[in-house]
């Protein structure tokens, strides 16, 4: 069975229990002790799959976990993500009466990630859906305001719906094939009736897509963004959608050619990128537009997807997009963290004067979702679309390219106002503006900082896209 192959998801899981446990016992100026533990079990992790990552593709538990590239990458950019995650929480929940659990289902939540990251049998895959999803209506609840509520009761019955899709989809595929492994699964999926392996394969996908935030699972993402902490908005759009599009990436890999599943999921690509465009170009909450974005930047990643096994720059270029999609859109997020007051986009307005570090950096984390050089979305950006045309799918290709210059509209909706002033220097006085600026702008310290980080971080990616791509690569 060889389970410390899953250490890393261990380490994860037994560190959301000891922060949780601890938490009932702290005094609540002492809940940040829980920080520490979640922040010491996260790291611990991501340097348990940095050592696994050197290592050969192993299977774990029967065959039904997989070991590899992939699983680790995905094991790296989570814990990290998370890492970062915490971060923001410090900012924002410190001293709440909600702290210690709040770190604890961020650890579970990101377990179910990466067990969905390696998953090779339908029950595991099932049983990392629910471990990712059910800490997340939770999460989003602890907001504890009107919109808050919404956005949980809607992220609930909207999960409650595909997660009963996928296990549907889950008993039909193994009603007709009488295996859920995914080894056994290609040569019987082909022998099976093609409209029962339609309706199984369709089932665990709008699952699995609700995870992700695509279309057509989509409708709980921009709401709980908007209605969530900036923490956990950061955190849900992010870090599920690497075990969720990983693990669609692994089933679509094995479906046989009976039906013309690439096709389907362009499709499903395409409809996920043009309308997350389309409805963000309209939106004022700054976290809203980053929910709407989020459900255009889940089409990219999806496009990989689409040519699973037609090209050998699918997987690679899925992995070198999530890294890079998670650093950049939690730089996004640390600005609105930073700044928790400015839910509108014209209240940015002066940013760049007053916070040119801060200011800078939400303009490098736009633009990188964008895909602008030397960003490392650009190379992701740059990589999928070469693995659609390498696969026959053209068209595929050039929404890529239409739709990243259509999102560049609404970020620079956002990125206008942040070096526009409402007063010349020469009416308020050059000392007198600038120091009224920087006292409109009163930031939270960590969120600031992540913020800078995730900026630089994205450009440092982008110029070394050549070591990243062979990590990727497992070279």
């Amino acid at each position: 069975m060889r389970p410390l192959l899953l250490l890393p998801e261990i380490v994860v899981f037994v560190g959301g229990l000891a922060a949780l446990l601890a938490g009932s016992f702290l005094a609540r100026r002492r809940q940040w002790i829980t920080r520490v533990v979640a922040g010491v079990a996260l790291v611990s992790a991501a340097v348990l799959a940095a050592i696994a990552l050197a290592g050969s593709d192993l299977m774990a538990f029967e065959g039904t976990f997989r070991v590899d590239t992939a699983t680790g990458v995905a094991r790296l950019v989570a814990c990290l993500g998370t890492l970062a995650a915490l971060g923001l929480a410090a900012d924002e929940l410190a001293d709440s009466p909600r702290e210690s659990e709040s770190y604890a289902l961020l650890l579970f939540s990101t377990t179910g990630a990466l067990v969905l990251a390696g998953a090779e049998d339908l029950l595991v895959l099932g049983a990392g859906f629910l471990l990712t999803s059910i800490p997340l209506y939770g999460l989003i609840g602890m907001a504890r305001t009107g919109r808050g509520a919404e956005a949980a009761m809607k992220t609930y019955l909207l999960g409650a719906l595909f997660g009963i899709l996928l296990l549907a989809g889950v008993t039909v595929l193994y009603g007709v094939t009488g295996t859920t492994t995914y080894a056994e699964l290609p040569d019987r999926l082909a022998a099976a009736p093609a409209g029962a392996v339609a309706a199984g394969t369709i089932g665990l996908l709008a699952g699995l897509l609700f995870e992700a935030g695509g279309v057509p699972a989509h409708f709980w993402v921009p709401d709980a963004a908007q209605g969530a902490g900036g923490a956990v908005a950061a955190f849900l759009t992010t870090i599920p959608k690497i075990g969720a599009l990983l693990a669609t990436y692994r089933l679509v890999a094995l479906l046989p050619g009976t039906l013309d599943w690439p096709v389907f999921v362009g499709v499903l690509a395409a409809a996920s990128m043009t309308l997350g465009n389309l409805a963000a170009y309209w939106q004022q909450d700054p976290r809203r537009l980053l929910g709407w974005s989020t459900v255009s930047q889940v089409g990219f990643l999806l496009v990989p997807v689409a040519v699973a096994g037609a090209s050998p720059l699918a997987l690679p270029s899925l992995l070198l997009y999530l890294a890079g999609y998670t650093v950049t859109n939690l730089g996004a997020f640390a600005v609105s963290t930073a700044l928790p007051d400015r839910r509108e986009l014209a209240s940015y307005q002066g940013l760049g004067r007053a916070r040119p570090w801060l200011g800078t950096s939400l303009v490098v984390t736009l633009l990188g979702l964008v895909g602008t050089p030397p960003t490392v979305v650009f190379v992701g950006k740059l990589t999928t679309a070469t693995a659609a045309w390498d696969a026959g799918l053209a068209w595929l290709t050039v929404l890529v390219v239409l739709n990243s210059l259509l999102s560049l509209f609404y970020y620079l909706r956002w990125i206008e106002p942040v070096y526009a002033s409402g007063r010349s220097r020469e009416e308020a006085g050059e000392e007198a503006a600038e120091e009224a600026g920087e006292a409109a702008f009163v930031v939270r310290p960590w969120s600031a900082r992540i913020a800078v980080a995730a900026a630089l971080l994205s450009v440092a990616l982008g110029i070394g896209a050549g070591p990243l791509w062979a990590v990727v690569t497992g070279r």
